[in-house]
């Protein structure tokens, strides 16, 4: 994303648009026969969703694609392209698009020159590689002078649009802004073209804004710094265990190449799913489509990544030394979204870690005072189209440890393979579940907005293959019992299964 996480954005945006008042407010059948699509010819699938209340409406497009498919050597090169699909056009963006492609070929003949001469390692040349880099520098800075910075923002700006932005996740990418409904054609005209030509201007200024995104998000953060262990501690062999913004030394590596591959790849038009809902005509909708998204060629969606996490063989566990605060993460791995386990899954960890009333909270920062900060955080945190993991974290207070908190933590967790969650607390907990679905406390956003609604839809066509299981969600939690969430403690939330990591401070 380019300002920030991209479903906090997304739950915010929801959060300042709500429409509907609550659960009880929802005319679910109403909504879902407001629901129609069309697939084009070259497979890209459209979803519009019908709403009058205001002249506006939110478009989204969805690519199927995120960090969890970057190829080996170019890891977070979904999110760079994300970041590539707002520099224009052929047309938008550019003094003169001939020279600065011919510009740009220049920088990157050098940059590829400049990253061989790099990788021969001790056998480098060091007054080649200053020669290459002096030279490198200067062709970027030739064809930045023939970019128009920020055209695609500002246009979007000019015609009254609002919530320009993106985000890349482990699963997706997603593109988004909302506009006065009359500025239909003005979306598709724009959208599409930024997908059939997209130049990748200021590649290389971008990366160094992408290196400096994971200093400041990861590096320099010590829960990002953690976090990044316990993903590579969590996942031997599946792609989630690396971190959305890939590592330092490949954001360097990018090239022009793999950039244009990545597009190439996974921004076919049957693999991006356009959702739009607001003040719109479904037919009006889909004719547009067909004349601006039409004009993309055809091409075969990519597979499913192929690469199955081994079942753990016993606990995991890592200690890292730092200055900061202490800080403790556990972790057990547990199925992808569309698992029937997961309500239960997430009925669980609303209990044991959602909020002030929770039963972590409680114990830990309440009665016994040994932590300030205690929680869950929610199972799409790390991906959710493979399986993927439940996490609880906490900071200790001052005077205690990561030991003291782990033991609490853990036997807390063993209570509920013995005892079962009381009726009523599992009411509590299934309400709670409906009003983040209704209200946007998911992270695909909620269904109280135009965008949120948008969000949803593509969301589940993505998920589950089809939009209409959003319909259904709110019977999967309500299908939650005592006994299920019981079953899921015991078959998941095992020592062998478990996965831990954690800060411990050291004088500096």
């Amino acid at each position: 994303m380019r300002d920030r996480t991209l479903w906090l954005l997304l739950s915010a945006a929801c959060l300042s648009l709500l429409l509907v008042p609550g659960v009880s407010g929802f005319d679910f059948s109403k909504l879902e026969n407001s629901v129609k699509e069309h697939t084009l010819d070259n497979g890209l699938k459209i979803i519009v969703m019908e709403r009058h209340e205001a002249p506006v409406a939110s478009f989204l497009t969805y690519a199927n694609v995120g960090s969890v498919d970057d190829p080996k050597g170019y890891t977070g090169i979904a999110h760079m392209f994300e970041h590539m699909a707002f520099k224009g056009t052929t047309t938008l963006g550019t003094k003169d698009i001939d020279r600065e492609l011919e510009l740009m070929m220049v920088e990157d003949s050098i940059f590829l020159l400049l990253r061989a001469e790099r990788n021969k390692g001790l056998l480098a040349d060091s007054v080649r590689i200053n020669e290459l880099e002096a030279a490198f520098d200067e062709a970027c800075d030739a064809a930045y002078e023939l970019v128009v910075p920020n055209a695609f923002g500002e246009t979007v700006d000019r015609e009254g649009g609002h919530f320009l932005n993106a985000g890349t996740g482990k699963d997706q990418t997603v593109y988004f802004f909302s506009l006065p409904s009359n500025k239909v054609e003005f979306w598709m005209a724009m959208e599409s073209e930024r997908f059939l030509n997209p130049i990748l201007r200021e590649m290389y200024r971008e990366r160094n804004v992408v290196a400096e995104e994971r200093r400041m998000v990861v590096e320099s953060r010590p829960f990002g710094r953690l976090m990044e262990e316990f993903l590579a501690l969590s996942y031997k062999a599946h792609p989630y265990g690396i971190s959305i913004i890939g590592h330092m030394s490949d954001i360097q590596y990018y090239s022009l190449d793999a950039a244009k591959a990545q597009f190439e790849k996974y921004y076919g038009p049957s693999n991006l799913t356009v959702a739009i809902v607001g003040d719109v005509k479904p037919k009006e909708v889909f004719k547009l489509a067909e004349k601006y998204w039409g004009r993309i060629a055809p091409r075969p969606a990519p597979e499913r990544i192929a690469t199955v996490e081994p079942e753990q063989s016993g606990e995991r566990r890592m200690e890292m030394e730092d200055p900061s605060q202490p800080l403790y993460l556990v972790g057990w791995h547990i199925p992808e979204i569309t698992h029937p386990d997961r309500p239960a899954i997430d009925a669980l960890l609303d209990y044991l870690g959602q909020g002030r009333t929770s039963l972590l909270y409680k114990n830990l920062v309440k009665e016994k005072k040994i932590a300030t900060r205690v929680g869950s955080l929610p199972t799409g945190y790390v991906g959710d189209k493979y399986p993927t993991m439940a996490i609880v974290y906490t900071m200790p207070s001052q005077g205690h440890d990561n030991y003291e908190c782990e033991v609490e933590i853990l036997a807390e967790t063993e209570k509920l393979k013995e005892e079962l969650i009381a009726d009523e607390e599992v009411d509590k907990i299934k309400a709670r579940a409906k009003a983040d679905f209704i209200a946007g406390g998911g992270f695909m956003g909620g269904l109280n907005s135009n965008l949120g609604l948008a969000i949803q839809l593509a969301g589940y066509q993505n998920y589950w293959g089809n939009w209409r299981e959003m319909f259904k969600e709110l019977d999967r939690i309500n299908a939650v019992t005592p006994e299920d969430i019981q079953r899921v403690a015991k078959q998941y939330f095992t020592k062998k299964n478990r996965v831990v990591v954690m800060m411990n401070t050291v004088e500096s």
